[in-house]
């Protein structure tokens, strides 16, 4: 089933475009979707409104370009990835959720115990022997995921999640771009009847960022 009747998406839904609706119902249609997008064009945004819509825990997986790096960064788990969670945390506030009080963290117990918390952030890098099932799994910048770690996380999900695999080939992040996994796996699922592959074209930033896009090499 599409977008609930009447559900007005924490507001988007009378604003959204002819693409962001399609989206939208490929999330509520479809077991996995893969949307193609540039920066500025909601993806994260609705993504993370679907989630809260579909009241499932959300597991949001992120690609650190640094992943050598993170191993000899101080702090723990969550204090390593803290800078790569600025998007969700953004999301968060667009739909009226304090990112504090909902996304899972050692500090936050008092949330933890009260039911408050349903985000679960956490890079490629600890999805090794993980077991993702009844979630909502968001991969964040899936662009800059090879092939090998796409495998690695989608291998771990469990038919009762609802995924949603998001990216741009047009900003990838990786030294060697054709490492990523984000376009293969576009096509390796393409033909499935659970998948729904979307676009969208338009960035709401403003002139400055959609003409920053343009540039390609």
């Amino acid at each position: 089933m599409p977008l609930p009747k009447n559900n007005l998406l924490f507001g988007f839904e009378p604003r959204l475009t002819d693409e962001q609706r399609v989206y939208v119902n490929s999330i509520f249609d479809n077991m996995m979707t893969f949307v193609n997008a540039p920066s500025g064009s909601g993806k994260t945004t609705l993504a993370v409104a679907c989630a809260r819509i579909l009241n499932k825990p959300l597991v949001y997986i992120f690609a650190p370009v640094e992943e050598k790096k993170m191993g000899f960064r101080p702090g723990n788990q969550m204090e390593k990835e803290k800078e790569y969670l600025q998007p969700l945390k953004d999301a968060l506030l667009e739909i009226g959720e304090i990112p504090d009080r909902v996304i899972y963290s050692e500090d936050n117990i008092e949330n933890i115990k009260n039911g408050n918390v349903w985000v679960y952030p956490k890079s490629h890098i600890f999805a090794r022997g993980t077991n993702i099932k009844d979630s909502v799994v968001i991969l964040a910048e899936s662009q800059n995921l090879t092939k090998g770690e796409m495998k690695k996380i989608l291998t771990r999900i469990h038919d009762t999640c609802t995924v949603i695999v998001e990216g741009h080939t047009g900003q990838c992040d990786l030294d060697d771009p054709r490492k990523s996994g984000f376009s293969p796996y576009i096509e390796h699922y393409r033909n499935e009847d659970y998948v729904g592959i979307c676009e969208l074209t338009k960035n709401f930033r403003g002139r400055i960022s959609r003409h920053a896009d343009l540039l390609t090499w």
